[in-house]
C-alpha cells in the first residue's frame, strides 16, 4: 500500500471518524497486544472523541479511503494509527516528519507495551523523559513521555 493522498483538518464528519476509529481498531489488534477485546471495545468511544476534538487532524488516503491518521495539539503527537498492511511503509514515517517540520511537534507519549512504537519514535530523536504507570483512562498501561532531543 501507498500514500496517494495527506488531507490536513478534513471535514470531520460522522464516517470519517467512524472509518478513522476502525483505521485505530484494526492498528491497535496488530500493535497492541497488551489490549484485549474489552479493552479495545472501552477505548472506541474515547477515540472517536479525541479524533472529533484534536486540534490538527492530518489523514493519509489510498483510493479515497483512509488508510492512517495522526493528531496533533500544542506540540505534540497525539495519536498516530495505520492500517496493518500500511505498516512499515513509510506512511508513518512521513507523517511523523510532517508533524515536525510543519507543526513543530516535540512530544509524544507512547505504551510502554509497545516497543515497536517506542523504537519507531526512537529512530526520529526522541527519547524517555518520563514513565507513568497508568494511561490517561487509569488503566494500568504504563506510559512513556518522549520528547524531541
Amino acid at each position: 500500500m501507498s500514500c496517494e493522498m495527506v488531507v490536513e483538518n478534513p471535514n470531520r464528519t460522522e464516517q470519517l471518524i467512524s472509518e478513522l476509529a476502525s483505521v485505530w481498531e484494526a492498528s491497535v489488534k496488530a500493535t497492541h497486544m497488551f489490549l484485549n477485546e474489552r479493552d479495545i471495545i472501552a477505548l472506541r468511544s474515547f477515540v472517536e472523541t479525541g479524533i472529533k476534538e484534536v486540534d490538527n487532524l492530518i489523514v493519509a488516503y489510498e483510493n479515497q479511503k483512509p488508510i492512517g491518521f495522526m493528531g496533533i495539539a500544542q506540540g505534540k503527537i497525539e495519536m498516530l494509527f495505520l492500517e496493518p498492511a500500511c505498516i512499515g511503509k513509510g506512511i508513518g514515517k512521513n507523517l511523523v516528519t510532517k508533524a515536525i517540520q510543519e507543526h513543530e511537534v516535540s512530544y509524544v507519549d507512547v505504551n510502554e507495551q509497545n516497543p515497536h512504537a517506542v523504537d519507531f519514535y526512537k529512530r526520529f530523536g526522541f527519547v524517555v523523559y518520563e514513565r507513568t504507570e497508568f494511561d490517561e483512562q487509569g488503566n494500568s498501561f504504563p506510559i512513556l513521555k518522549m520528547k524531541l532531543r
